[in-house]
């Protein structure tokens, strides 16, 4: 049976539906300042439906969008405005690849370069999960 909309989720609940480990969420809170959910005796945590929406952000910022910790957090604390490149896409793809990550700007997701990108991401993922 699904909660109703407005009810408070658990961490374990709140990690299933974003599809990870409750430590990770607890990271997050660690990460991300704005992110402060309700904590019960002995430290248990109840996330506010204004929780789960800004933790839905954030997944999708980090997974789907392709954001460090630091640009999403940087992203969220201007109020959801992304710094865009200036320069053409080629460019900034190969200055992006030499800069530190956390100063890496938002590649718009229209550029053909994206799918490639991820792609690798994705197999390099992959290569440090069976190292």
């Amino acid at each position: 049976m699904d909660k109703a909309p407005e009810a408070f989720l658990t961490i374990g609940e709140m990690a299933d539906r974003l599809g990870v480990k409750t430590h990770i969420l607890r990271y997050w809170e660690e990460q991300f300042p704005m992110l402060k959910p309700l904590k019960r005796a002995g430290g248990r945590r109840l996330y506010r439906p204004s929780d789960v929406a800004l933790l839905d952000q954030i997944q999708d910022l980090l997974s789907k969008q392709g954001y460090t910790i630091r640009g999403a957090r940087a992203y969220l604390v201007k109020g959801g405005k992304p710094e865009m490149a200036t320069s053409p896409v080629p460019a900034s793809a190969i200055e992006a690849a030499s800069a530190p990550a956390g100063d890496l700007v938002a590649m718009p997701a229209s550029s053909p370069l994206v799918p490639e990108l991820r792609a690798i991401r994705d197999r390099l993922a992959q290569a440090l999960a069976v190292a």
